[in-house]
């Protein structure tokens, strides 16, 4: 089914905090809508209304026709507890739910109920378009292509992480909505995953919004962008593709740079003449009181008249003054400014493993031998499940060896961002589970330094776990800027993480002078920090390229 979505002046806020408002948009069928600002903008919060999950506080959003199906795919998928890979697969193309509806239909057409039929032929429907007919014998295909060896039995929350990556790819290729609401779907997902991702989004007939900080997914597959510019308070809409709204972007501010910049110089310019204007009037009065005399009529009439002109010029430049038409000064945007505090320097050897084994329940990595030296930039790739993150563990001595040794080089500090943002997941405040990690700081100190990374008052007093991932991964940021460490892990730091932050985070690598450990999927990324090394993991084994 083809189908159109139409939102108009939609607005969204945080009690008094206004994300955006007066937001017009028309999705049509092909579309792929790429959707920016930076973290807090209110990307995830508009995906959600117009998704129906939460109502619209301003304006509307109409569906053509309203029977059509939309597919809302959160950026962290939901793992229920008992929950199985198959049943996941099923809520999450949306069958589940279309299944309950024909059942529900069914039950109440056996029973003769009035308008039994009419609301079984909807029901079933919609089951056939959200391809309820065939999805067992799709499933099989779909997970066998993805490599999930899994049993469809299994519970989610046993899955790997790139399993349960895997999973998540898996229902969006299943899914057969009439439009699609994508929230950072790149997410965990390796290059032959990003590389599946492309091909379905940029083939699909339905409409597509989506959300990702993926600067060469969104070059590669969007026809245009939405930007949620939170600083200038303002919904911008430009043609054509990423590359093309970063120059349009671009081109636009400095234009409202250059016309701010106009208009204030007139503004001043016109404001100097107004007062010298009336200086000399205030002048000429004085001067008309000093040399008065009773005979000089002539004289005095002058004085006057001169005295009456400049005030008169001065009223003409107040006028000329409030006819100016106002242009608001740009918002300065605000910009994460980090750096990463380097420790003392560590031996020359940082971490070696020798003959290392791990053994993962069916998966094994290894054996192992590899030397990481003082200075090294390596970075770490491979696919999801393929034992990268069982590499950065024992290599950081954090798992048990099957076989083989492990060891840290004397003096070596680390500093962590990993995959799963464990560090910011209780049920302490943000500011309490930071102070905590960093027991010397004062708890001002703690709120200046989480300000730094955009985490302000309406963050640091709520519990860390109800944190975005993208604050969640700010804050991780902010414990590399204050600790000093020489041996840097940094395990998928890409994701959540907005596109201003992500290209600070690679200005801060460029300047950090210790060991550093990267394991990133960001194709950009990739070419922007400069790595000495690569390591290259597949099915536990690891080879430098």
């Amino acid at each position: 089914m083809s189908a159109t979505l139409v939102a108009k002046d939609l607005a969204a806020g945080h009690g008094d905090r206004v994300l955006f408002s007066g937001l017009n948009l028309v999705v049509s069928p092909g579309d792929v809508v790429g959707l920016v600002g930076v973290n807090g903008a209110g990307k995830s919060t508009l995906l959600r209304t117009l998704g129906g999950l939460i109502p619209a506080e301003q304006g509307t959003v109409q569906l053509s026709p309203p029977t059509a199906t939309v597919g809302h795919l959160p950026q962290e998928p939901e793992r229920r507890a008992g929950e199985t890979v198959h049943a996941f697969l099923s809520r999450r193309t949306g069958v589940a739910a279309a299944q309950a509806e024909l059942d529900a239909a069914t039950t109440a057409l056996a029973a003769e109920t009035a308008g039994a039929d009419d609301a079984y032929a909807t029901a079933f429907d919609r089951w056939l378009a959200l391809g309820g007919a065939d999805l067992d014998d799709r499933i099989g295909e779909v997970i066998h292509e993805l490599g999930l060896d899994v049993s469809l039995d299994q519970p989610m929350t046993s899955l790997s992480g790139g399993q349960a990556a895997r999973a998540g790819m898996a229902s969006l290729l299943l899914s057969r909505y009439d439009l699609f609401l994508l929230d950072e779907p790149t997410n965990d997902l390796d290059l032959d995953g990003l590389d599946r991702l492309e091909r379905f989004v940029t083939n699909l007939r339905a409409g597509t919004v989506l959300v990702s900080h993926d600067r060469e997914f969104l070059a590669r597959t969007v026809t245009r962008v939405v930007e949620l510019d939170l600083a200038q308070q303002q919904v911008n809409s430009y043609g054509g593709g990423y590359e093309a709204y970063l120059e349009e972007r671009a081109v636009a501010r400095r234009h409202a740079r250059e016309e701010y910049e106009e208009f204030a110089d007139t503004k001043a310019a016109l404001e100097a003449r107004a007062s010298m204007q009336r200086g000399w009037m205030e002048k000429g009065v004085k001067n008309a009181r000093r040399k008065a005399t009773d005979n000089d009529k002539i004289g005095r009439k002058f004085r006057s008249e001169a005295t009456e002109k400049q005030a008169s010029k001065a009223r003409q430049t107040d006028r000329m003054i409030e006819r100016l038409e106002v242009v608001e000064e740009p918002r300065k945007e605000w910009e994460l400014r980090m750096e990463i505090a380097a420790a003392p320097r560590a031996g020359a050897v940082v971490a070696t493993l020798r003959g290392a084994v791990v053994d993962r329940g069916e998966f094994t990595l290894g054996p192992v031998d590899l030397q990481i030296d003082w200075a090294d930039k390596v970075a770490i790739t491979g696919a999801n499940g393929a034992g990268k993150s069982t590499l950065l563990a024992a290599l950081l001595g954090r798992v048990d060896l099957t076989a083989g040794e492990a060891s840290l080089g004397s003096g070596v500090v680390v500093g962590e961002v990993d995959q799963a943002r464990k560090l910011f997941l209780g049920d302490q405040p943000l500011v309490d589970a930071f102070a905590a990690e960093v027991p010397e700081l004062a708890d001002a100190e703690v709120r200046t330094l989480l300000a730094k990374f955009g985490l302000k008052a309406q963050h640091v007093l709520r519990r860390a776990a109800t944190l975005s991932p993208g604050e969640r991964t700010r804050a991780a940021l902010a414990l590399l800027q204050i600790r000093g460490v020489n041996l840097l892990v940094l395990d998928e730091p890409t994701n959540h993480l907005d596109l201003p932050a992500i290209e600070q985070l690679e200005s801060a690598l460029a300047n950090y002078p210790g060991t550093l450990l990267l394991v990133t999927h960001d194709r950009r990324m990739l070419e922007a920090v400069e790595t000495t090394r690569r390591f290259e993991v597949a099915d536990g084994k690891v080879a430098e390229r």
